[in-house]
């Protein structure tokens, strides 16, 4: 991990870290994660940074503790991190793309366009 990423705290881009392992199926769900102790000795930080990280996966419903076990993937979190993904991803990308093409003229169709003219990267 890279931690200086749009200059978020560690602890969020820990937590996000951990959301990409889940959605890449690396952590299954009902699956144990490392340790706080893991986490910090691996990544040289902060023990409190990584249970602040934990705290915003418990907040979000994402991850549970089993008491004097450890922290484990909750069902349906894979689901549950992709809507929230999608849902940034239309208001970071899609919603400011659409809004910045009304304000040169382009519309939403002409958009769509130009995304299937140009989008096909990879193919």
């Amino acid at each position: 991990m890279d931690f200086d990423e749009l200059n978020k705290p560690i602890y969020q881009q820990l937590a996000e870290e951990i959301e990409d392992y889940i959605l890449k199926g690396i952590f299954k769900e009902e699956s144990k994660i490392p340790s706080t102790t893991e986490y910090s000795t691996n990544y040289r930080i902060n023990p409190a940074t990584v249970r602040k990280a934990f705290g915003i996966l418990v907040d979000e419903d994402i991850i549970y503790k089993k008491r004097g076990i450890g922290m484990f993937i909750k069902e349906g979190s894979r689901e549950k991190i992709k809507k929230k993904r999608k849902d940034q991803f239309f208001i970071n990308y899609i919603q400011k793309t659409l809004e910045e093409g009304e304000k040169l003229g382009i519309s939403s169709l002409d958009i769509i366009e130009l995304i299937k003219e140009r989008g096909n990267y990879g193919k």
